[in-house]
């Protein structure tokens, strides 16, 4: 292709399998963009792609692509877009060629390539190097002591084979995969010809990636301050237009619902982190050089990432078969609800405890039952009866007990359903593998085969930021406080890593920052979340965008396929925290009403 002379507009449409159905016709008719991309996989979806590939081994990719794309195919072609999804999850190959067959169906010549080698379950399931290869990533103990056999073992991909397969002349590219931000820096290293060695350059590219990976998280879904925007029903999905330099501007076609401003961005920043020493398979972005300025109506510029040689190894997610999980749900009407779900709770242990084929049981209370309610509904609230361990005892066994006490329990007793069977869970092992060890490969649309090369500079551990970082005064202000919720002054964004949760919490103004820095210490979260008292919890501060970041490991247990925690992947984590009631300067409040 010819030097381009702007930057390029690359398109999101989907955020997880199951996203907006229409959302690609929605981007591909929305207005001029270059690329559209997707993104498929989480770690839940591995799993349901794997049970799925269990059922019918030609299965195993996200078949709703093939929906979206079917309408809008003689658009694509006549427009030249470029199509990057990660759809193909455990079976890319058999995605291209269940795309190209769609093709032929309607008669459109598009050429489709795939990326392949994140499949590495063959070294996970082989002999071992050492008892310490593959070790867990947060605890670090060996893969040999986790006593289930791996379905899926699955590497994290760079970006450089979607440049590769966009060079080769792909039209349309799928993936297995890769790092969720591979879906944008594959495509603008194509477009600016970029080399592994513009850490600069890449790193805007991951932020950018990161800030439109979920979809309209971005342009207002999930977001705190929702009150204050408009047309959420379906919010437009983001485009980020990524320069030269990496430098960005996340945008939306114009005239869709939703918004994109400095902190619709902000919270989607915030969203999955640890440390804000980024890593990714081709680059160490750092989030604590990012600036987010307003660069127009509903256009937000990123500017001043800065990256730095990517780490000598790459995540792997492994997923297995856990065992059995049941779980029904009590409904506790009126007075007396604490002695009621103490019942219920003497009763099913007493019934199944002793049971060694039962290994955790769990009851979780949701809801308050109103005083004095007007309606039945009011003063009501739920209980929640878990349970995991063999198919024989909390399967058909827990069940029963469970129907038992319809007649024998607290007054008032019902279920929102009847209990069922359960079924089977999944567990998760995150670890890492050497980069140069990973058979990364474009299956080019002519049937050629080219290899991707590993990063030639890496680093063997990722190093936090060092420059110089120009962020807001942190003196808190003086003056009179008022109890009231954090939520008042600050947004968060909450979600699920593994086995761990994170929390961004960021506020609007230099003087917020400053008590936000010396108010929201580690042991403060730790008594506004009593659930993570025992728990370690990290703090990461990001002045730049007047964030804090807490990671609180092992808040999920095994993660989202295993834990028993109501809210799996603590998405509404950073809700509960903005609901706690706090001291906080009058000076900061906003004015009443």
């Amino acid at each position: 292709m010819t030097a381009p002379s702007r930057p390029i507009r690359i398109a999101n449409c989907s955020g997880f399998y199951g996203d907006r159905l229409g959302a690609l016709a929605e981007q591909v008719r929305g207005g001029e963009i270059d690329v559209v991309t997707g993104d498929y996989l989480a770690e839940v979806t591995m799993l349901v792609l794997a049970k799925a590939r269990e059922k019918d081994p030609s299965a195993g990719y996200a078949t709703t692509f093939l929906r979206q794309l079917e309408p809008v195919l003689s658009e694509v072609a006549e427009r030249r877009i470029k199509v990057v999804v990660n759809a193909g999850g455990l079976n890319p190959r058999g995605l291209a060629e269940a795309t190209r067959a769609l093709l032929a169906q309607h008669g459109v010549a598009l050429r489709v390539s795939w990326v392949e080698g994140d499949d590495v379950h063959a070294m996970i399931a082989g002999p071992h190097a050492s008892d310490g290869e593959f070790a867990h990533l947060d605890t670090g103990r060996p893969l040999s002591s986790w006593g289930h056999d791996p379905l899926t073992a699955n590497a994290y991909l760079g970006g450089f084979g979607i440049a590769a397969a966009l060079s080769g002349g792909a039209d349309i590219v799928i993936t297995g995969r890769v790092a969720d931000a591979s879906l944008v820096v594959g495509p603008a290293a194509w477009w600016w010809g970029w080399t592994p060695d513009d850490h600069d350059s890449l790193a805007g590219a991951v932020v950018a990636g990161h800030v439109i990976e979920c979809g309209a998280q971005t342009t207002g879904g999930n977001f705190s301050g929702f009150t204050g925007l408009t047309d959420l029903v379906a919010p437009g999905f983001p485009i980020a237009e990524v320069d030269a330099d990496g430098s960005s501007v996340i945008t939306k076609h114009p005239e869709t619902p939703g918004t994109v401003r400095v902190d619709t961005v902000t919270a989607q920043l915030l969203y999955e982190i640890g440390a804000p020493a980024y890593a990714n398979p081709d680059v160490v972005a750092h989030l604590d050089t990012v600036r987010l300025t307003t660069a127009g109506t509903d256009r937000v510029a990123v500017t001043a990432v800065r990256g730095s040689p990517p780490p000598a190894t790459t995540k792997v997610s492994i997923c297995a078969i856990g065992g059995w999980r049941n779980s029904a749900t009590f409904v506790l009407t009126g007075l007396d609800v604490d002695a009621k779900a103490a019942l219920v709770e003497r009763a099913v242990r007493e019934g199944l405890e002793r049971d060694p084929g039962v290994g955790e049981l769990r009851f979780q209370r949701i809801g308050v039952a109103v005083a004095d309610p007007d309606d039945q509904f009011t003063g009501s609230c739920l209980l929640v009866v878990s349970a995991t361990g063999e198919r024989a005892s909390v399967g058909r066994p827990f069940s029963s007990r469970l129907v038992e006490l319809s007649l024998s329990s607290y007054p008032g007793i019902y279920g929102v359903g009847a209990p069922g069977l359960g079924g089977s869970y999944g567990v998760y092992w995150p670890t890492l593998i050497a980069q140069a060890r990973v058979e990364h490969v474009v299956v080019h649309h002519d049937g050629r085969r080219e290899p991707v090369p590993p990063p030639s500079r890496t680093v063997p551990t990722v190093a936090p930021h060092t420059g110089p970082r120009a962020g807001p005064a942190v003196t808190p202000p003086a003056g009179a406080t008022r109890r009231v919720p954090l939520g008042a002054i600050a947004g968060a964004r909450s979600g699920d890593k593994g086995g761990n949760a994170n929390v961004g919490v960021w506020v609007g103004s230099d003087e917020a920052y400053g008590w936000l820095t010396t108010t929201m210490t580690t042991e403060r979260l730790r008594l506004l979340l009593p659930e993570t008292a025992a728990l370690p919890v990290e703090r990461h501060l990001l002045p730049n965008l007047r964030a804090v970041n807490f990671v609180i490991r092992g808040l999920l247990g095994g993660g989202a396929t295993e834990t028993l925690r109501f809210d799996k992947q603590a998405k509404a984590l950073g809700e509960w925290l903005r609901s706690r009631h706090v001291d906080i300067p009058v000076s900061l409040l906003p004015p009443a009403g």
